[in-house]
C-alpha cells in the first residue's frame, strides 16, 4: 500500500490550493493509499528555526542550526511539531506539495518547514545525501498555482520560467534523495477576474479538481526533473568537463 503525504502551504483552506489539496486526498484515498496531511498554516507551524526550539543548546554559543539538529537527532530530541513531520516524511512513499507562487517562490512557511524539518542527522548526513540520500526511492510532486498566465511563466516569459523558480525547492528535496516529478501548474489564478472571465476561471479550476484523480493514477509515469549525478562532479564539487549540464543553475560557462 502506498503512503501519500500531502503538504499544503496556504493560509486559507477555502482557497483553490486548499480545495486542490483536498481533491488530492480524496483521489489518493479512492485508489487505496494511506494518506497523511500537513496543513502548515492551519497547524500553526513555526517556520523560524532558532535556539528557542532546543532547550539543551548552550545560550552562550551562537546558534548553529546544523549542530543543534544533529544533537537532537543523536538523542536530545526534536520539538514535537518537527518530530511529527519527520515521522510523516519517513512513512511517506511520495509527497505532494500544494502551494501558490508568491514573489517568485513558494510561501515562506514552506521554506521554514524545510529549514526545521529536513533536519541534519535525522533526514540527511554528510555521507547520505544526493544519490545516496536517505529518501532514495521516494517521489515528490509539486502542484502549484501562479497568478500570471502560462506564457508569462514560460522559458521566455516576463515573469520568469516557473520550472526555474521551483528549482531551488526541487533541489532541496533532491539533496535528501527524492525523485522530483515535473510540476503540475495552474496559471492565471487570482481574484481580479470579473463577469464572464470569473465564470471561466471557476470552470477551469473545477476541471482541475475533477481531473486530480486521473492525474494521480499517472504519477508513476510522469517525467522527472533532471539533475546531475554525484559522479558528474570532481572531488572539489565542480562539474566535470566531460559531464553534461542539465540545469542553468549548474553549468560549464558563466
Amino acid at each position: 500500500m502506498t503512503t501519500t503525504l500531502i503538504v499544503l502551504a496556504h493560509p486559507d483552506p477555502r482557497s483553490f490550493n486548499g480545495a486542490w489539496a483536498d481533491a488530492t486526498e480524496q483521489a489518493a484515498l479512492d485508489q487505496g493509499d494511506t494518506v497523511l496531511r500537513s496543513n502548515l498554516c492551519k497547524m500553526g507551524f513555526d517556520p523560524v528555526e532558532s535556539a528557542a526550539h532546543y532547550p539543551l543548546w548552550s545560550q552562550a554559543d551562537a546558534f548553529d542550526p546544523l549542530k543543534a539538529q544533529e544533537q537532537a537527532a543523536a538523542g536530545s530530541g526534536f520539538p514535537a511539531d518537527v518530530q511529527g513531520e519527520i515521522e510523516k516524511l519517513r512513512q511517506a512513499d511520495r509527497v505532494i506539495f500544494h502551494f501558490p507562487i508568491w514573489w517568485f517562490a513558494p510561501p515562506a512557511v514552506l521554506k521554514g518547514w524545510f529549514d526545521r524539518v529536513l533536519a541534519h542527522g535525522a533526514l540527511h548526513t554528510v555521507d547520505r545525501r544526493f544519490d545516496r540520500g536517505l529518501f532514495k526511492g521516494k517521489t515528490a510532486q509539486f502542484c502549484v498555482t501562479a497568478g500570471a498566465g502560462e506564457t508569462e511563466c514560460g522559458f521566455d516569459g516576463k515573469e520568469g520560467n516557473l520550472e526555474m523558480l521551483l528549482w531551488p525547492t526541487a533541489y532541496t528535496l533532491r539533496y535528501l534523495g527524492f525523485t522530483i516529478l515535473k510540476p503540475k501548474a495552474v496559471f492565471g489564478v487570482h481574484g481580479y477576474f470579473e463577469g464572464q472571465a470569473r465564470v471561466d476561471l471557476e470552470t477551469r479550476l473545477q476541471s482541475v479538481l475533477r481531473d486530480q484523480g486521473p492525474f494521480l493514477k499517472t504519477l508513476d509515469t510522469r517525467p522527472e526533473v533532471a539533475f546531475n549525478k554525484d559522479t558528474d562532479f570532481d572531488a572539489g564539487g565542480k562539474l566535470r568537463a566531460d559531464s553534461p549540464s542539465v540545469s542553468h543553475f549548474i553549468r560549464h560557462t558563466k
